[in-house]
């Protein structure tokens, strides 16, 4: 009879051993940041548990032997390049920390060298599991400059400059109707620093524009353009022999003065260069806004019903909106199909609204999708459509998945604190769509596209949350001379 006790206490210990166990989890999208910047890589292990007394090793691809950081026995020790750049910490406002099982990465002062793949790999007495988050290192760089020069056919051929580039960027020549220009040659030229200049150059006629625009941005969408008028060129009097150089040369002029003011715009302002990311044409820039100034712009906004998805309940006066209580989401991931559009339409302009991501007395949202869409796109049923490709610009909270934007793919971006109110700015003609944290006073990031056609705002609550999503109805502004920085239930 002993030896059967024995036994039967050997196989619950065994089985007490290998149910203690837990899995590390990483989001499911690449992270994205700028040269220069400070950048979170998320990691924490499921179900939560005190990782103060495990092993916490993040390392780069094949690089297990030498990590970035390692974190054992209550002691950080950290990889010579990153001395002093690297540390553990909080994945977003609402993290435990290390108690709550969050082993989050942050790395500062960015370099393009840094861009890798980076393992989050944690272990303990009977347990270990890994997570991969890859880091795109980004540079967006000077503004295009352009040098026209005439030439004997009655054309102009124009030169397009720029540098400070990582990676490499695409170039686009387009007319004032945006058709586009065949370019005549691109050279690309790469410096110590691991930045790409590139120059490149088209001819035209007075037929095929009067202004000329020269674009550069990456593949993720980040844009930098200059435009210059050709029928000044043009209509020069070619029997001055000093009027075309003068031109050239009053262009050349110009155009360094802005590569100068764009190259030490901090020094000038008297201000630090402010930390920027930019994905798919989102330019996070993290500055301090006059509220009051972008309430001038305020519009009113309700959600359309018959534009909206049936399993969300949206309040009588159209300002409210939630996951209805007998949805049952079954999918994986964010809901995406549970769209709601506003019934108000923009072609033209500059429009402000607000909508409240934490009532009183409740958390705030962890999951809502929040921006702009085309006219016409409103019905979806995955991630793959929400693009701007086909007419969806939004920025998404994901729960523990973090923020991203609607980039393809998905970019993630790390913002604390978490918005409990956010405005939206459309500003159509200049082809902006820019977000604010309201409390905060900061400006989140800011999308540079072209719009065509009518658009609308765009709300989507997410599921699981005690909170609703309520369009605010903005207070009358405040005379300011500042000026505008950066682009539950219900009845």
């Amino acid at each position: 009879m002993l030896p059967i006790i024995i036994i039967i206490a050997l196989l619950v210990n065994l089985l007490i051993e290998t149910t203690d166990s837990f899995t590390v989890v990483v989001p499911r999208d690449q992270t994205v940041a700028r040269v220069g910047s400070t950048v979170t890589l998320p990691c924490w292990i499921s179900p939560p548990e005190n990782a103060e007394v495990l092993e916490i090793r993040w390392y780069r691809q094949d690089q297990y032997s030498n990590p970035v950081l390692l974190y054992q026995n209550g002691k950080i020790i950290q990889a010579e390049s990153f001395r002093n750049r690297s540390s553990l910490t909080l994945r977003s406002d609402q993290s435990g920390g290390l108690k709550d099982g969050d082993v989050s990465l942050r790395l500062e002062k960015l370099r393009i060298q840094d861009e890798d793949s980076y393992h989050c790999y944690v272990s303990g007495e009977s347990a270990y599991d890994s997570g991969e988050v890859v880091l795109k290192v980004i540079a967006l760089g000077s503004a295009p400059v352009l040098f026209p020069q005439p030439l004997d056919d009655g054309r102009v051929n124009i030169s397009c400059k720029s540098s400070g580039w990582y990676p490499e960027p695409d170039v686009s020549w387009t007319s004032d109707e945006r058709t586009v220009l065949r370019p005549g040659g691109v050279s690309r030229s790469r410096g110590a620093d691991e930045m790409f200049s590139v120059h490149s150059w088209t001819a035209v006629s007075h037929s095929d524009a009067q202004l000329v625009s020269c674009s550069m941005s990456l593949k993720t969408g980040e844009l930098r353009e200059s435009r210059i008028d050709i029928q000044a060129v043009i209509r020069s009097d070619p029997s001055d022999p000093w009027k075309v150089p003068f031109i050239v040369l009053i262009c050349a002029v110009l155009g360094l003065v802005g590569l100068i003011l764009y190259k030490y715009r901090h020094k000038l302002t008297g201000k630090k260069q402010r930390d920027q990311i930019c994905e798919d044409g989102f330019m996070k820039v993290g500055g301090d806004v006059n509220i009051e100034e972008l309430r001038k712009h305020a519009v009113q906004i309700t959600i359309d019903r018959e534009c909206s998805h049936p399993d969300l309940k949206v309040s009588p006066d159209g300002k409210k909106v939630r996951d209805a209580p007998d949805y049952n989401h079954t999918g994986e991931g964010f809901p995406y199909e549970l769209c709601a559009v506003g019934a108000q339409t923009f072609t033209s302009g500059r429009h402000y609204w607000e909508v409240e991501l934490a009532l009183k007395n409740t958390p705030p949202k962890n999951y809502w999708l929040i921006g702009v869409v085309k006219h016409g796109s409103f019905h979806v049923k995955d991630r793959s459509a929400l693009t701007p490709s086909n007419g969806y610009w939004f920025l998404c909270s994901d729960g523990p998945n973090g923020f991203y934007t609607s980039s393809d793919p998905p970019v993630s971006l790390s913002l604390t604190p978490r918005p409990e109110r956010l405005g939206v700015l459309l500003d159509y003609g200049e082809g902006q769509l820019s977000f604010y944290n309201v409390k905060e006073r900061k400006h989140v990031l800011t999308m540079n596209t072209r719009f065509t056609g009518s658009v609308a705002p765009l709300f989507n609550p997410g599921v699981g949350d005690r909170s609703i999503l309520m369009i605010l109805d903005c207070p009358e502004p405040v005379e300011s001379s500042e000026t505008l920085l950066g682009y539950s239930s219900y009845a």
